[in-house]
C-alpha cells in the first residue's frame, strides 16, 4: 500500500487535533505522516500541533502561517511539502471529525485504480448528518448541482474535501494556476483534474456535523 501523507489545514482546532491524530495512528497504516498547516489559530492549535510533532518525530510536521490565509493556499502549501517529502499518496481532510478516519483505508485502496479518490456524500451509500436543516441541505445540494452543471463535472460531490491523490496525479496538476482560496478550491481542483484526464473514483462516506468547535461554513462561502 502506498505511503500516505495527510494534509490537515487548521484554524482553531486545538480540542480536535489530539483526538484526530490518535484515531489516525489507530488505523495501523504503515508510514503514515501528518502535515498540519495552521493559520495562526488564536486558540493555540499551532502549539498543540508542535507538541504532537515532538511526541511523534518524523510522523507529524507543522507549517505555521502568519494569519488566516485561506483553505486553498493551505492545501497548496501542504501538497507541495508532501510531494517534497516523497509521499506516494497525499490526503486532504478536515480536523473536526466530519471526515471520519475509518474511511481512509478504503480510500487508499481506491488509489490502486484511480488518480484521485473522493469520499462522497452524494453517491449511493453516502449521506450527511440527519440533523442538517432544510436550508443547509438545500445550500449544499445547490452548490454541487450548480458546479456540476456549469463545469460539466462528472463527480457527484464536487465540494467535498475528503480526498486522496496519487502522487503522479497531483504532480500533473498545475498548482501554480489554482486561484480559488475558499471551499470552491475543491471544485476547481476537481475541474482541473477532469480536464487533465485524471481518473477519479467516488466512494461513499457519511458526513456528520463536527463534534467540537464552530463550523467555518457560512452563507457567504
Amino acid at each position: 500500500m502506498r505511503q500516505l501523507t495527510i494534509v490537515i489545514p487548521t484554524f482553531n482546532e486545538a480540542e480536535n487535533l489530539p483526538a484526530l491524530t490518535q484515531a489516525l495512528w489507530g488505523l495501523g497504516l504503515a508510514g503514515l505522516r501528518l502535515l498540519v498547516v495552521d493559520d495562526a489559530s488564536p486558540d493555540g492549535t499551532g502549539a498543540v500541533a508542535d507538541a504532537l510533532a515532538a511526541d511523534h518525530p518524523g510522523q507529524v510536521e507543522v507549517i505555521h502561517r502568519t494569519g488566516k490565509l485561506g483553505l486553498g493556499s493551505a492545501y497548496i502549501q501542504g501538497f507541495r511539502r508532501a510531494l517534497d517529502l516523497g509521499a506516494q499518496a497525499i490526503g486532504q481532510m478536515d480536523a473536526d471529525f466530519s471526515h471520519s478516519p475509518r474511511y481512509l483505508t478504503l480510500l487508499l485502496e481506491g488509489l490502486e485504480q484511480a488518480d484521485l479518490v473522493l469520499g462522497s456524500r452524494y453517491v449511493q451509500g453516502g449521506g450527511v448528518d440527519e440533523n442538517w436543516g432544510v436550508a443547509r441541505l438545500a445550500l449544499s445540494s445547490f452548490g454541487n448541482w450548480y458546479a456540476r452543471t456549469i463545469l460539466r463535472l462528472r463527480v457527484r460531490d464536487a465540494t467535498g474535501g475528503f480526498r486522496l491523490w496519487r502522487r503522479e496525479g497531483l504532480l500533473s496538476m498545475p498548482l501554480d494556476a489554482i486561484r480559488s482560496n475558499g471551499y470552491v478550491f475543491q471544485v476547481e481542483m476537481a475541474y482541473v483534474a477532469q480536464r487533465l484526464g485524471l481518473r477519479a473514483l467516488e466512494l461513499p462516506i457519511y458526513f456528520p456535523d463536527r463534534r467540537i468547535g464552530q463550523s467555518k461554513m457560512s452563507f457567504r462561502i
